[in-house]
């Protein structure tokens, strides 16, 4: 329980802006074998992201005048929420590849491309087109009226929208790791931002990061229903199964920046596949 409690909180460290510092940060540690471990807790990262982002909806929610546009707003803010936790870590990765895959064809110049800090053409366009269907889809979950069953009072959509935040977060940082499992690091080990992660995540720290994501689908569980729940991760699962074959064709392998593509597809993919349950 201590090298759980340590490696979460390393993960916290590394993943967000969240400060652990000072006593705390010494009696944590770090070693390079630590930093691989820790990435079983990138999902226990959504929990507190997604808690978070959820948390402030749902405050935006009642301190905001009931209008038609109150979720949009929320939505919005409880974005900004996440970005300036995570310091805007994995819409940097989502731009850096749409900057490379899409600047080039050939394997290293793209390569060499998403090294580049600078954000290109590509790389705004897909994080401006993210954010905003992230927005536009949550605004959505937060505008309906959610019907448990058909004699059912209908479920506050406030509710709704923020277990749906809180899971999409977990979720979609459940995933990436599976892409670690499947493919080989392509970055340079010496410079690049995933260096921790080049090495093949363990079926034991899989394990980990499953029993985060489980447990969080089985406390959302009361919330949704089970066809809500199955198509929502099915439709990120299949984002995930189009970015494995387009990593693989495209650069043989992921980067750092690869993984935080799929947190950003895969989390969209599952706001949308909630929507179209509803």
């Amino acid at each position: 329980m201590v090298r759980f409690i340590r490696h979460f909180l390393l993960a916290l460290q590394f993943f967000t802006r969240i400060p652990v510092t000072g006593r705390l940060a010494d009696w944590v540690g770090y070693s390079p074998a630590m930093l691989r471990a820790s990435a079983a807790h990138f999902p226990g990262i959504g929990v507190v992201i997604g808690g978070a982002a959820a948390a402030v909806f749902a405050l935006l929610l009642v301190l905001l005048p009931d209008t038609p546009f109150t979720p949009l707003v929320a939505a919005a803010l409880s974005t900004v929420a996440t970005v300036w936790l995570t310091g805007g870590f994995h819409e940097d990765g989502l731009a850096d590849v749409a900057d490379g895959l899409g600047g080039s064809y050939d394997r290293d110049r793209a390569l060499e491309i998403m090294k580049d800090s600078r954000v290109g053409a590509f790389g705004a366009m897909a994080l401006v087109l993210a954010l905003l269907c992230k927005v536009a889809l949550l605004a959505l979950l937060g505008s309906v009226e959610v019907m448990a069953d058909a004699d059912d009072p209908p479920v506050f959509s406030g509710w709704y929208v923020c277990a749906a935040l809180w899971l999409g977060h977990v979720v979609s940082r459940t995933l990436p790791l599976i892409m670690i499992r499947l493919l080989p690091h392509v970055g340079d080990s010496a410079t690049s931002k995933s260096k921790p992660l080049a090495d093949q995540i363990s079926m034991g720290g899989l394990g980990v990061a499953f029993l985060w994501c489980f447990g969080a689908l089985a406390l959302a569980s009361p919330v949704f229903d089970a066809i809500n729940l199955a198509i929502a991760c099915s439709l990120s699962v299949l984002a995930l199964l189009a970015l494995l074959r387009f990593f693989r064709r495209r650069l043989q392998g992921f980067t750092g920046d690869c993984l935080g593509t799929v947190q950003q597809v895969c989390e969209i993919a599952f706001y949308l596949g909630l929507a179209i349950s509803l």
